[in-house]
């Protein structure tokens, strides 16, 4: 049997019967939080907040907001962290163990192997949306901080259902009836709206990032922009450097009929 984290999984493969862990692989910027909280409203599913964000920090030095609090609230060692994913126990009931990973925190030295007993799934974005939205916080993002690069490698390795973020916010039912099909798992309107407010599960960085969908209550469907978002002239060239990784799994999302 494929080692794709379903129902039947040996020991080996760290899945166990009947059980779904689904590893989605994103950047910022592209109603992530808000797919987590889809999913998280599930009677049947419980879910990791960027499990290798302490990880990262650790590995890479970067300052974050709140980047001691972080490294502190999670294991640093992503053999711990990745051995959690794939093996841990859920709670009775429980069925799919749904993980939000950021593609940036995939470092080189994580061991790709150790992915392989999850379920792989892809959230994309359109680079121009992504940068306009990105900029409003960061002014001179890289590709690293994007993640695109590390997608695609993880696709490459993979495979696994691609969704687009315009698709779920402009039909989001028919878009989570999608996702949900290529998974193997059953769809429930659960997903479409969940109460305002924070979560335990939530990272402890929440309180810097998560205050729109801290008071949110489902998605709101946007139409499609019939035309590119604009960017600031600086940022004309990431955008370039980003859309071959971003046309490559565009290339294989998933079809979402009206």
């Amino acid at each position: 049997m494929p080692l794709d984290g379903r129902a039947g999984g040996s020991a080996e493969d760290g899945s166990a019967e009947g059980v779904a862990r689904i590893a989605m692989w994103s950047g910022p910027r592209t109603v992530s939080t808000a797919l987590m909280r889809a999913w998280e409203n599930r009677p049947d599913t419980v879910v990791a907040d960027e499990p290798l964000y302490s990880f990262y920090l650790t590995t890479t030095g970067i300052d974050h907001p709140g980047r001691e609090e972080i490294i502190a609230s999670q294991s640093s060692d992503w053999r711990i962290v990745l051995n959690d994913l794939a093996l841990r126990p859920l709670p009775p009931g429980v069925t799919i163990y749904y993980q939000k990973h950021m593609t940036h925190h995939l470092l080189p030295q994580v061991d790709r192997a150790a992915l392989k007993p999850l379920a792989h799934a892809f959230l994309i974005r359109d680079p121009r949306s992504l940068l306009a939205s990105y900029a409003k916080v960061r002014s001179a993002p890289t590709l690293d901080d994007l993640g695109l690069e590390q997608q695609a490698e993880i696709f490459e390795e993979f495979g696994g259902p691609v969704i687009d973020s315009a698709d779920i916010l402009a039909a989001p039912e028919t878009a989570l009836r999608a996702l949900c099909a290529a998974l193997g798992v059953p769809f429930t309107t659960a997903m479409l709206s969940w109460p305002p407010g924070p979560r335990e599960s939530d990272g402890v960085w929440a309180p810097y990032w998560y205050d729109s969908v801290r008071a949110s209550t489902g998605f709101v469907p946007v139409a499609p922009s019939p035309s590119p978002s604009a960017l600031p002239p600086e940022l004309e060239p990431l955008a370039a450097r980003c859309q071959p990784y971003y046309e490559k799994l565009r290339k294989h999302k998933l079809r979402i009929d009206p």
